[in-house]
């Protein structure tokens, strides 16, 4: 089963928050985390985020370095 993504919004501009978001959700809804597809995607998503200035963290329930 994908995970289940919780986007959250802390302050800034709601209209960008929201925007970003569904571009998140378009490109990891159906992955699950160990899948190649998920890593490029969350890539992906890295880049959008630093290209529109938010800040971006990720807890995907285990160490980055875990083999899953």
């Amino acid at each position: 089963m994908a995970p289940h993504w919780d986007i959250r919004t802390v302050s800034g501009d709601r209209s960008v928050a929201d925007a970003f978001a569904a571009r998140v959700n378009a490109r990891l809804m159906l992955l699950p985390a160990h899948d190649p597809q998920f890593r490029r995607n969350r890539e992906r998503v890295n880049k959008d985020a630093e290209r529109e200035h938010i800040r971006l963290t990720w807890d995907l329930g285990y160490d980055e370095g875990d083999d899953r």
